[in-house]
């Protein structure tokens, strides 16, 4: 029966079931970790013959001759701009291969605008009054971060299924204090939000009142389906056909592909942007891990091999989705308990609980041993206005501890509503 057609003596008798349930899991002591999308075991295994790779019997040079071994090539060794240039769909003169991350790159590059400005700033970010960035909501936590640890302020507008409220952002960027936008564009996190062609051919023709607007097209799910690949414009050819061929920033890496914190990192954009960017990293740095990128050159070969890659990471994720997905289906849907959002791709599925419910959910899951990412965490400030959307990363466990978590979780998810409905 749907808990919100039970009378007050109905609710209390399952209430009172639901608790004795919860206290059995309590009881087991569990210490089950569903709060980032990190991978799991026999994904981090798929990658490790590229450790064999490289030896001391190996030639260490580049396509160019250049010893990956010393410094230079700023930009990255010739062969990794060709494999990943393909990956992000730009041509060879249109990318830097850096570091590891893709999100200290993100970071280094708000950064940079805020102490020197972008290509076409009359002066650095930081001289401005405010600096503001539009959020699509729920959206990525550690975007979110970044913006608050350097005091740019957030505007929070709605993701849909094809992607973020255009009509908002439209009238939003009429105001020149607004100097960009994040996006997440396939496989969201946590939504799942794959942008339609519309919507990407309609963000790369705005005419925003800074000058100096960049789109951060945070582009981490680019080949990650689990269960169908649903392919994106190109966010940086249709900037270019809108005659805006500066305005976006596409960002990239191979932190879910090989190894996080050990992989590949890479930004894409205009050749003008290229070198603009290229020149204020020559303060920064001589070269990056140019060992890294001949491994990984060395292991895929090229773009297609790493699509092949992804072939064994969907195969892996693919259960573990059905896992989360099979007990929201089977234990909260039939009681009218909130809702979810079946993704195609990525690394979460996101559970939109009875409005606020959230925290309480996350709160007594953590209490039962299952840890899951803060409630609020999917929105500017932790400020979810409905404490609703809570993010369920599939990846880490094994499928038993999974299926046990989920359990769990569910089993809180009635408690929660459960409560809010007996007040």
């Amino acid at each position: 029966m749907n808990y919100a057609q039970m009378n007050e003596n109905q609710l209390s008798q399952e209430l009172s079931r639901l608790k004795e349930e919860y206290d059995g899991f309590k009881s087991m002591n569990l210490k089950l970790n569903m709060a980032r999308g990190k991978p799991g075991q026999e994904q981090l295994a798929l990658s490790l013959p590229m450790l064999d790779v490289l030896n001391s019997k190996s030639d260490f040079k580049a396509e160019n001759g250049i010893d990956c071994r010393n410094y230079g090539e700023l930009t990255g060794i010739v062969d990794a701009k060709r494999m990943f240039s393909d990956y992000m769909g730009v041509n060879e003169n249109e990318i830097i291969v850096v570091g590891s991350s893709s999100l200290t790159f993100m970071y280094d590059s708000m950064a940079r605008a805020m102490l020197k400005g972008v290509l076409g700033s009359d002066k650095p970010w930081c001289k401005y009054d405010k600096v503001k960035f539009i959020c699509p909501v729920p959206g990525y936590d550690r975007h979110f971060t970044i913006c608050e640890f350097l005091d740019i302020e957030m505007i929070p507008v709605p993701l849909n299924e094809d992607g973020p409220d255009m009509d908002a952002i439209e009238e939003l960027i009429k105001d020149e204090s607004v100097k960009g936008m994040w996006c997440v564009p396939k496989y969201s996190n946590p939504l799942g939000s794959v942008f339609s062609d519309k919507a990407v051919k309609r963000l790369a023709a705005m005419k925003p009142a800074a000058k100096d607007f960049r789109i951060f097209w945070d582009n981490a799910y680019a080949v990650h389906y689990v269960y169908k690949d649903v392919p994106v414009c190109n966010i940086l050819q249709e900037c270019k056909k809108a005659g805006n061929p500066n305005m976006c920033y596409m960002f990239g890496s191979t932190s879910k592909i090989t190894f996080p914190g050990a992989g590949v990192a890479f930004f894409a954009a205009s050749e003008d942007n290229i070198k603009f960017v290229e020149k204020q990293l020559s303060a920064q740095s001589i070269s990056w891990d140019k060992m890294n990128m001949l491994r990984h050159v060395r292991f895929f070969k090229n773009a297609d091999g790493i699509r092949e890659h992804m072939k064994k990471h969907a195969e892996i994720l693919r259960p573990r989705f059905d896992s989360v997905i099979n007990a929201l289906k089977n234990n909260l849907a039939p009681m009218g308990i909130g809702s979810y959002v079946e993704p195609d791709g990525g690394y979460f599925v996101t559970y939109i609980a009875p409005k606020g419910c959230a925290k309480r959910i996350v709160e007594l899951c953590k209490e039962a041993g299952v840890t899951l990412t803060g409630a609020g965490a999917t929105h500017p400030y932790k400020n979810d206005p409905d404490d609703s959307y809570i993010r369920i990363a599939p990846s880490f466990p094994s499928i038993e501890e999974l299926d046990k978590a989920m359990e769990i979780f569910c089993v809180c998810a009635k408690i929660a509503y459960a409560e809010k409905l007996s007040k």
